[in-house]
């Protein structure tokens, strides 16, 4: 059936329009945008005269595996949501997996570097789970250096998950700061081999820790420039914390010395990840300027009290997903480190969505693929549901900093480009043109603004209006569509 949006304020951040059009969307693709098109017969026409139209948001960071995820992404704007800085191992039954449950939105995955070495250096076999993959990041035994055979098999692993489709390798090397930066480099030159991209959660910050085989924020840049591979730099926000001025200096002097290097992040001062996780031992929060009470285990709600229950929660169960209060939102310099994230010169708005988990413990999955409103029991961060929408509150409506032509940019445009070598399917998406991929977002522009919050994650987002995922409607008039399962792969192509 033939959609007609007649009447909205569309905004292309791939030609720069912005003004009053109407957009005809036949069989999954934009065919006409321009003002007065035509009416027929087999049209709907949908009246979104004084609402924002522009391409849906392409998540690049968003570990959600379930309509329980997708559809709390998908009132925030989210069309495309793909799991890149993490992956997936074996990326073949990840994508099976997606598409035999179905999804509301797009998916797609990049190979695991953190799996593939688990499976060398430690004999974990992956099983495309991402509550598997938590549990083994505070596993030492995958952390260390590898031998030169040891290397040459997980980056074989790796070549064999590209030629699967996987849209890149995602690399946990905050997880294993430890490891020859060496490794890094035989990754990056595999990377720009395959004309795949990586996407980096960087070790630590020599502020942090002065023993750190390399900087983390230096690293990236270097390997950029020294291989020519294409390289993203995952949530700038939350690795940099209190030196966001000068790892974005960093950033910014090595793309101007000609590395391919792209930022994302997200507008919370809180990050999520395992208790586990190498970097929340004591002793490095201390190095951080951090102490055991920024901790705050996510199921439970517990807020770790002092070393000792630090070291037994990390002991018991390493894979619980817990809060790390990094920066402190409502203090105005903390306030004003992690605008600047955003308002760095093409920085990506991305989720670092994290999966819902329920009182049985199950995660992110409601066993009703029908209940909606999401049961008020699930936890997660509330990034999950508010990114997009806090950004665009943050950025256009309070502050001005972002036109809504540069808020598309950043949350659609740019980071569909990101995959354009590696995918070239993504070349449809991030625009609104005529040809481009019918996934699009109607939003009230006068209402946009998250409400999920640290004690109630699961609320979500204000302001969509209509979502379409290959011009199927996921939310119709505000309402989410509960038998809307469009999404489809995201695939890379080998060369």
């Amino acid at each position: 059936m033939r959609t007609l949006l007649r009447g909205g304020r569309v905004v292309d951040p791939a030609s720069g329009f912005d003004g009053t059009a109407d957009v005809l969307v036949d069989g999954g693709r934009v065919v006409a945008v321009g003002p007065g098109l035509p009416e027929a017969g087999d049209q709907i026409a949908i009246d979104v005269a004084g609402y924002l139209v522009g391409p849906g948001f392409v998540d690049l960071h968003s570990h959600v595996h379930s309509i329980a995820g997708h559809r709390l992404q998908a009132m925030d704007g989210v069309t495309t949501a793909l799991d890149l800085e993490a992956g997936m191992m074996p990326v073949g039954r990840a994508y099976a997996e997606a598409a035999s449950a179905g999804r509301p939105l797009h998916y797609g995955f990049s190979a695991s570097w953190g799996s593939a070495r688990a499976k060398v250096l430690a004999g974990v076999e992956p099983d495309a789970n991402f509550a598997t993959a938590l549990s083994v990041l505070g596993d030492p035994a995958w952390q260390r250096s590898s031998s030169k055979r040891e290397l040459a098999s997980w980056l074989s692993l790796l070549e064999d998950e590209l030629a699967a489709g996987a849209l890149g390798v995602g690399v946990l090397l905050g997880y294993a700061p430890a490891s020859d930066p060496a490794e890094f480099l035989a990754l990056a030159r595999l990377a720009k081999r395959a004309g795949a991209p990586t996407y980096t959660h960087v070790r630590e910050l020599v502020e942090v820790d002065p023993d750190t085989p390399v900087d983390g924020s230096e690293e990236i840049a270097i390997a950029a420039a020294e291989t020519g591979a294409a390289m993203h730099h995952c949530h700038v926000n939350s690795t940099s914390g209190h030196h966001i001025d000068r790892v974005l200096a960093a950033l910014e002097a090595g793309r101007s010395a000609g590395s391919r290097v792209t930022v994302e992040a997200y507008p919370y001062g809180a990050g999520c990840t395992a208790v586990g996780a190498f970097f929340l031992a004591p002793e490095r929060l201390r190095m951080n300027g951090l102490d055991p009470t920024r901790v705050v285990l996510l199921e439970t709600g517990e807020r770790i009290a002092d070393e000792a229950r630090l070291r037994q929660v990390r002991s018991e169960m390493p894979g619980a997903p817990c809060l790390l209060e990094s920066l402190d939102e409502q203090d105005p310099g903390e306030r004003a480190l992690l605008h600047r994230s955003l308002a760095f010169p093409d920085s990506i708005v991305a989720s670092d969505a994290m999966p819902v988990f329920w009182p049985d413990g199950t995660g992110d999955s409601t066993g009703d693929s029908t209940r909606w409103p999401l049961p008020s029991s699930g936890v997660t961060h509330p990034r999950t549901a508010g990114t997009f929408s806090k950004a665009l509150r943050l950025m256009v409506r309070e502050t001005g900093t972002w036109t809504w032509l540069e808020a598309f940019r950043r949350c659609s445009y740019l980071p569909a480009r990101v995959l354009d070598e590696v995918a070239p399917a993504a070349r449809a998406k991030g625009r609104l043109d005529v040809g481009a991929d019918a996934d699009i977002v109607v939003r009230d522009p006068a209402t946009i603004t998250d409400t999920a919050s640290y004690f109630d994650p699961t609320r979500p987002s204000i302001g969509v209006r209509h979502l379409f995922v290959s011009g199927t409607p996921v939310v119709r008039d505000g309402r989410l569509l509960t038998d809307a399962f469009p999404g489809r792969p995201l695939r890379g192509e080998p060369r």
